[in-house]
């Protein structure tokens, strides 16, 4: 079998994949799409890293092509539906940069604790300032971690090496998984209250984006200090930049920003006590090793039989059964990424009901890609096809699927509970008569959405005029409405509306929305 090579990659690497005698390997980098679109045909596997863009042209050129393998964490390089619909797996090394990250993570919090870098540029300078630089130490003191994925746990475990007591706010991570660690789960409001130290280690989603604000920072003590080596735009850097400048807290260390490079005249380059470095959180030898040699072994072990890890599309099924699946496949994904934005709380459980012509097949891929689109909202690129059950049983959520008989309105249709220590939330799905996805029932309301694009989510009391208020509303900020379906409970009650917009809903928008008359509730989503 042949492996393209085409990105550079540690020499570790391709030795893994040189030692099998079954494979011929090729490194060929800096190829142009067009070279590699008339060489990719003759390859089994490829490895890339981010200079190769897989197009959905090139992987339908790749003809021989099993197994896709990036040597990274994302996949926005690769089509992914063009490669789950040529039957080519594609995979990643999420865990590869693990210890480098949390590694960077302590370094900071050490050198925004101590003042190395200020201390060392002193010394450079020539002056002896020993009196200027006195820090803090670690002993004893509260590290309050947000996420708790690989790298969260991870800063953990080093943290409580230097005696430091741990905090936790993860809100798919449940109580007894938190207990399992000995770490105490605590509310983000009781984190940015109770911590000396927070370090943030979340994606950026548009549920996370601006988390850490003027309004958290109020809730914070002036002795905090705050690490981010995560993903820019988490922490408001114009909030940041005026707690700074207000002394509102002592400091900060930041690997990542909103825009990157970072802007050289931004204002937090003008503040000593903030420690800045130019993302290098997974920039160590060893990382690119492990990384390399991770995607190698995956590769490898795919290729030979050995089994698929870390696979981002679902694992490969006949093509008949793949014809009958793939819509349920999609309207899975779309119900689990709808549901994911709209629960509240801590989730424990997630039932999924299948009937009709469903129950006459396989239903591991449509269960997977629910699972994948509900955590993803809040968990990001770490969550794929293949993780997504393994990241629910670590989380302690029981997933249930089950096979109904009982004829319901819709025939062929997905039902979703989902338990959490707050609100209980369900929903129904189906095709529309052209397969594409539908979801008819939310809560106990019915309605026809189209879980597509961004979209808009109303609750409202049922009164008359709620709708005219809304369009017009979006219409004064340039907001074209795609299309829009309602649904209430009971005449005069509660009612609800998915709303289908063109383009990304602003805040101040959103705003307006909630402090209209009869509204209950707004949430911008996107699917």
């Amino acid at each position: 079998m042949k492996i393209l090579i085409s990105d550079k990659l540690a020499e570790e690497g391709v030795n893994i994949l040189k030692a099998e005698k079954d494979f011929e390997v090729d490194v060929k980098t800096g190829m142009s799409p067009d070279e590699l679109k008339s060489v990719i045909g003759d390859y089994h596997a490829i490895i890339i890293r981010s200079a190769t863009t897989l197009t959905g042209d090139v992987i339908e050129a790749a003809d021989n092509l099993k197994v896709i393998g990036r040597a990274g964490v994302g996949l926005d390089n690769v089509d992914l539906k063009a490669a789950t619909k040529k039957g080519v797996v594609a995979m990643n090394t999420p865990a590869g940069n693990t210890t480098s990250t949390a590694e960077h993570t302590m370094s900071m919090i050490l050198a925004v604790s101590r003042n190395i870098p200020q201390a060392y540029s002193a010394m450079k300078a020539g002056r002896w300032d020993r009196s200027k630089f006195g820090g803090v130490e670690l002993y004893g003191k509260t590290l309050g971690v947000i996420g708790l994925g690989r790298i969260g746990a991870t800063v953990a475990k080093f943290a409580k090496a230097f005696g430091m007591d741990i905090i936790a706010y993860d809100p798919y991570l449940s109580n007894e998984a938190m207990a399992q660690k000995n770490i105490e789960s605590v509310t983000l409001e009781d984190l940015y209250k109770r911590s000396d130290y927070i370090t943030i280690h979340i994606p950026k989603t548009n549920e996370t984006k601006n988390l850490i604000s003027t309004k958290e920072i109020e809730m914070m003590k002036p002795s905090v200090l705050l690490i981010n080596c995560a993903r820019g735009g988490i922490i408001d850097e114009a909030a940041l930049a005026e707690a700074l400048e207000n002394k509102k807290i002592k400091g900060c260390a930041l690997d990542v920003y909103d825009s990157e490079p970072l802007d050289p005249s931004s204002p937090l380059l003008k503040y000593d006590n903030c420690v800045v470095t130019p993302h290098l959180g997974a920039s160590t030898s060893e990382a690119q090793i492990n990384v390399a040699i991770e995607i190698a072994e995956t590769v490898r072990d795919a290729l030979l039989g050995r089994g698929i890890v870390n696979a981002a599309n679902f694992p490969s099924v006949d093509a008949e059964s793949y014809k009958t699946l793939e819509p349920y496949v999609n309207l899975g994904q779309s119900m689990g990424q709808f549901a994911g934005q709209l629960i509240h709380g801590r989730i424990s459980e997630v039932k999924i009901t299948y009937s009709g012509i469903l129950t006459q097949h396989k239903t591991a891929p449509v269960t997977l890609s629910i699972i994948n689109g509900l955590l993803t909202p809040i968990l990001g690129e770490g969550v794929n096809y293949i993780n997504a059950l393994d990241i629910a049983k670590d989380r302690a959520i029981d997933v249930q699927d089950v096979k109904s008989t009982k004829v319901d309105e819709f025939v062929n249709c997905i039902k979703l509970d989902v338990k959490t220590d707050k609100d209980p939330f369900s929903m129904l799905g189906t095709l529309s008569s052209n397969l594409q996805p539908r979801i008819v029932k939310i809560g106990s309301i019915y309605m026809e959405a189209v879980p597509k694009g961004h979209m808009l989510f109303i609750q409202n009391n049922d009164k008359p005029g709620l709708v005219g208020a809304v369009g017009t509303i979006l219409a004064q900020d340039n907001i074209n409405i795609a299309g829009i379906t309602l649904g209430r409970e009971a005449e005069r009650k509660t009612a609800i509306s998915v709303v289908n917009v063109d383009n990304e809903v602003t805040d101040k928008t959103i705003q307006k929305l909630k402090d209209t008359a009869d509204v209950l509730y707004v949430k911008s989503l996107k699917v």
